[in-house]
Order: C-alpha cells, then sequence, then structure tokens
C-alpha cells in the first residue's frame, strides 16, 4: 500500500469496504471462537484473528493516511 497518495477516491473507497467487510468477518470469527467453536483449531484460530486483526489495523491507518 505504498502507492496510497495516488489512490483514487473510488478506489480508496474500495479498500475501506473491503477492510470494513474483513472486519465484520474478524469479529464473526471471534465471536464463535469465545462459543466454543472448533475446539480443535481454537489456538491456531485465535492467532489468526489477532494477526488479522493486527494487519486490518495497519490497513486502515494507510487508508486514512491517504
Amino acid at each position: 500500500m505504498a502507492t496510497n497518495s495516488n489512490m483514487p477516491d473510488q478506489e480508496s473507497g474500495q479498500v475501506s469496504a473491503l477492510i470494513q467487510a474483513l472486519q465484520e468477518d474478524r469479529r464473526w470469527l471471534l465471536r464463535h471462537l469465545d462459543e466454543g467453536c472448533w475446539s480443535t483449531f481454537r489456538l491456531d484460530l485465535a492467532a489468526l484473528e489477532r494477526e488479522l486483526g493486527q494487519l486490518l489495523e495497519l490497513c486502515e491507518a494507510q487508508v486514512e493516511s491517504g
């Protein structure tokens, strides 16, 4: 995302929408993990959820900094 300063507004909006959709998916995963789903894979999925959250926060910051 090094070219964000050159990103057209429409593309920036699409990226923001994608980030939002991925955030919603991450929250869905977290909710299901908290409910006890996929107990065999809980530790791996929880680690993946944390890493995804960090990546999405970084992406949001990059888009906002334009």
